[in-house]
């Protein structure tokens, strides 16, 4: 893993708020005379001194660990809420009377409204600072968690869920752009090895917490989401308590406004009260430029395309591992959950991978560049299909089912693999506009994870488990040449871009 994934989310919204304390006259405040803000003679903005405790860059070590801990418990929630819906869907449709499709497609409305804020997010933060924008995102989780728990019908489920992902997000895009906020850039690998471990472990861990809930005869489905509510509101207790303003843009307006009142002297401006561009304006490049990027950045389309090849996956076999489990090992629903502990083994196996794949590319980045970020991907592009293969041949009655499960194992180490490389290689090469292209492929990513449980059943129901997931497996095959194409020619290809051309005319400057 590594430090610079994080510089891809440098513009998502986020969350927290740091104590103002306002300023002397003499620049000095209330909490202390060791350091100033700094205000030029020339210009009149107002900037953080050099070890000035309000730059969030300079919070103590533990409150960089709370503030980072605080965020990624969101985010493993988010995830898992996401995938334990579907282990409640038998005493759903039992109770609601809704057809299999409508309970799938709660699964799906998840995922939709996890695509479409990350393109209209930026500006809140922008404009209003990532606490508060973190701190509504939750309210909103707990309320949508209690909704569905109170449900009398299923439309009432889906709507539900929609707003549960639609809140959910705010863990996808802000928590990444606190951990910028907040460490050195070569600090930043481990909180974003933790953020992107729970993104994909909670996946993995919501159906086995699900499952067992829904065996309980006490329980059900309904329970699945107010347990998920209980969790909610204990974490926006804590996030009400342990969050704090990390957007030093949003921090310095605030000081500059303090300092405007104490002192009368209405010139005293941060730069981003003089430089920023109106909200509409931001909403309006946040939501254009990640569609511009995705469908003319031939890098950015083919990585968006393998992403979400591999999360459209995932989520159809959140949908149907318990159909086959169930109709081929005569697993009932607690134990088919458990069976994603393997998705969980291969979480933890990709992030070890990952971890050798940082040694790889600190020794090799002078001479391949960005490519270096790719070694173990291309590993991952022939696991993808190795993995579903064993699963495809191996769920038999007559095969034990550890062998299935070892498949299941070996497909998401591969996605978790191919997830962080996305991240850290589009941050490589796109700098400054890392975070429209990350947008453009969660844009793709999280629609195809919305669209595949919608097909799945029925696909298996007319070509078999087996031969489903074969043709996924083959999909996956051609899908290889992305990572080594990449790795021989990504150089050649980005001195195409205008995009890369402008960057790399930047950097040389």
């Amino acid at each position: 893993m590594t430090a610079e994934p994080v510089a891809c989310h440098a513009n998502p919204s986020g969350f927290m708020s740091e104590q103002v304390y306002p300023l002397k006259k003499d620049g000095s405040t209330e909490k202390s005379k060791e350091w100033t803000a700094n205000v030029t003679e020339k210009d009149n903005y107002v900037e953080f001194e050099h070890n000035d405790p309000r730059n969030p860059v300079n919070f103590s070590y533990t409150k960089k660990w709370a503030i980072t801990l605080v965020g990624v418990a969101f985010t493993g929630l988010s995830a898992a809420t996401s995938s334990a819906y579907s282990y409640g869907y038998d005493t759903m449709i039992a109770e609601l009377g809704c057809t299999r499709m409508e309970a799938t497609l709660g699964l799906s409305m998840f995922t939709i409204g996890f695509a479409i804020v990350p393109l209209v997010s930026s500006p809140f933060s922008e404009e209003f600072g990532r606490r508060p924008v973190y701190l509504v995102s939750a309210f909103i989780f707990l309320m949508s968690q209690i909704m569905i728990a109170l449900a009398p019908n299923v439309a009432v489920v889906i709507v539900g869920r929609f707003l549960n992902g639609f809140a959910g997000s705010t863990a996808a895009t802000l928590v990444g752009g606190t951990i910028a906020d907040i460490w050195e850039p070569a600090q930043r690998g481990l909180p974003m090895s933790i953020y992107s471990l729970l993104a994909m472990f909670g996946t993995s861990v919501g159906p086995v917490v699900g499952g067992w809930i829904d065996m309980n005869p006490n329980m059900h489905w309904r329970w699945i989401f107010w347990m998920g509510a209980i969790f909610s509101g204990t974490y926006l207790i804590v996030a009400l308590f342990f969050t704090q303003e990390t957007r030093s843009s949003i921090i310095l307006a605030n000081v500059a406004k303090q300092r405007r009142k104490e002192t009368g002297d209405e010139t005293l401006r941060s730069r981003s009260e003089v430089d920023s561009q109106s909200f509409w304006m931001m909403l309006k490049a946040s939501s254009t430029r990640p569609l511009y990027m995705l469908f003319t950045e031939p890098v950015v389309f083919a990585f968006s395309l393998w992403i979400g090849f591999a999360w459209g996956l995932v989520y159809a076999l959140i949908d149907s591992i318990g159909s086959v489990f169930k109709s081929v090992y005569a697993f009932n629903t607690g134990e088919t959950g458990s069976i994603f502990t393997s998705l969980c083994i291969g979480c933890l196996l990709g992030c070890a991978l990952n971890y050798y794949q940082e040694t790889l590319y600190t020794r090799n980045f002078a001479t391949r560049g960005p490519e270096a970020r790719l070694y173990v991907a291309m590993l991952a592009a022939v696991l993808f299909p190795a993995g579903m293969f064993i699963y495809a041949w191996t769920a038999f009655p007559y095969v034990p089912w550890i062998a299935p499960a070892i498949g299941l194992t070996v497909f998401m180490t591969s996605c978790y693999v191919i997830y962080q490389t996305v991240f850290v290689y589009l941050a490589d090469c796109y700098g400054k506009w890392a975070s429209s292209a990350l947008a453009g492929q969660s844009l793709l990513r999280n629609l195809l994870g919305a669209a595949f449980p919608l097909f799945t059943e029925q696909m298996y129901d007319r070509l078999t488990y087996e031969w489903s997931n074969t043709l996924f497996a083959f999909i996956a095959v051609a899908m290889i040449p992305i990572p080594y194409a990449l790795f021989f020619y990504g150089d050649k290809i980005r001195a195409r871009s205008k995009i890369s051309q402008e960057i790399t005319a930047k950097d040389t400057d």
